[in-house]
């Protein structure tokens, strides 16, 4: 009988990616791939190291693992493996600990994964992490994560990307169109492009070979493909000549999640980011001047050292002024190996909650006033499959998440919709523009 191997993924959605990849490859070599919550023989977690609470949620789901199957064999790989194997060695059940060089040959490395006295621990200097590994994720019928980039040459005080990933890596243009074409082959609609600096593409053996518009360009020629979905990119690498593409590009979608971290010049300096809050206004000013209902996220980090109140109150009246559409607010954790957690002026824990619920608020607003002015509007929905309380729910091209009564017909279809109104829920009511009888027929 094959042998069943479960997986478990924590973090962004580039490790969603290697996760599936992770699983295809093992598939190809005679495992059988299972639901986590079902018994497995194997059981491998990818986790994330971005905060503290991800190093949590990496050992609890390690006992979860223990509990279905007790004599299961345990693999961790990720970024937490990268950055602490002893550390995670220790944890009652693990049996192996891969780092960022290691993950992708697990199957040759771990000797049929079979027990050892001691659990063993595959983690290389970061520096022997200099390959690029394709990947791309493979959860639903729907959309597609397609990670394009790897790694990072920015070193900002408070991140152990670098540390956990490597230096920043790309993969060629021609072999990301061909799994672009390869994923056009499959019912996938969308495609989101990935990675950990997707705006520095380009970059093989060390050396430039291309850039990320060289990329965005091609890719808008494949067939087969509804819509590409850039998930994030640096402000300073957003180029206004990205921005004019895209605004003109019938595949390329209007939503762009552009990381700030602070509206204060001071803390973006002390963060060694490379722009300051003048460019970042520059560039939402360029996308709603071409796009006026694009969608724009943020990233922001509350409570990193030496933010005062009037700093982060800088931020907040930085953001309640800027035209964006949602926040993703994160509350600045000490990093072992970063220099922000040897800096003086320390946030209290509580005000660090604080200052990130009231951006939490601030986002909930900003998403509301999006959708509303949006209302009225016609765009073009990807139905999921995603059902609740006899709603189906999916996307339109900027973002907006909509909900509609169920029909099995309408899942994983493009359809046109005109926007009600918002619900309690904070979810778009839509009603097609197309009769049911044609839509059905």
């Amino acid at each position: 009988m094959k042998r069943k191997v479960a997986f478990y993924t924590l973090g962004c959605k580039l490790n969603y990616a290697e996760t599936s990849s992770l699983g295809r490859m093992m598939e190809e070599r005679g495992y059988q791939k299972v639901p986590f919550h079902e018994p497995a023989d194997i059981y491998i977690i990818n986790t994330c190291s971005v905060t503290d609470n991800a190093d949590k949620k990496c050992r609890k789901v390690v006992r979860e693992a223990q509990k279905i199957s007790p004599e299961a064999y345990i693999c961790i790989v990720g970024c937490y493996a990268q950055l602490k194997p002893k550390e995670i060695a220790e944890i009652p059940g693990v049996d192996a600990v891969l780092g960022a060089a290691e993950k992708f040959r697990l199957l040759d490395l771990l000797d049929g994964f079979k027990k050892t006295q001691l659990p063993q621990v595959l983690a290389s200097d970061i520096s022997e992490a200099y390959e690029f590994h394709y990947a791309f994720s493979w959860q639903d019928r729907t959309r597609t994560f397609l990670k394009v980039q790897d790694g990072c040459n920015y070193h900002c005080t408070f991140c152990t990307i670098p540390l956990a990933r490597g230096k920043s890596r790309s993969d060629s243009v021609a072999n990301v169109l061909s799994a672009a074409r390869e994923i056009a082959q499959t019912e996938v609609k969308e495609v989101v492009l990935t990675g950990v600096n997707i705006g520095d593409f380009g970059i093989t053996n060390g050396k430039r070979q291309s850039r990320f518009i060289d990329l965005v360009e091609a890719l808008d020629e494949v067939e087969g493909i509804d819509r590409f979905r850039i998930s994030s990119i640096e402000p300073n690498l957003l180029s206004n000549e990205i921005i004019e593409f895209v605004a003109r590009s019938q595949r390329f979608v209007p939503h762009f999640h552009i990381p700030l971290q602070s509206g204060s010049n001071k803390i973006l300096r002390l963060m060694r980011r490379r722009y300051l809050r003048e460019l970042y206004v520059d560039r939402v000013e360029k996308i709603k001047q071409l796009m006026p209902h694009a969608c724009i996220g943020v990233d922001v980090i509350v409570g990193f050292p030496g933010e005062t109140d009037e700093d982060f109150l800088e931020t907040y009246q930085f953001l309640n002024e800027l035209p964006v559409s949602y926040l993703h607010v994160f509350t600045y954790s000490e990093r072992d190996h970063t220099p922000a957690a040897l800096m003086e002026g320390v946030v209290p824990q509580k005000v660090r909650t604080q200052r990130s619920k009231m951006l939490r608020i601030l986002s909930e607003k900003k998403r509301r006033h999006f959708y509303e002015d949006n209302i009225g509007r016609q765009y073009t929905v990807l139905f999921e499959d995603d059902v609740e309380e006899g709603y189906m729910h999916g996307f339109t091209e900027n973002y907006i998440r909509v909900s509609a009564p169920y029909d099995p017909l309408l899942i994983n279809e493009l359809r046109p919709v005109k926007l009600l109104q918002v619900d309690d829920k904070g979810k778009m009511q839509v009603e097609e523009t197309v009769p049911a009888y044609e839509i059905h027929k």
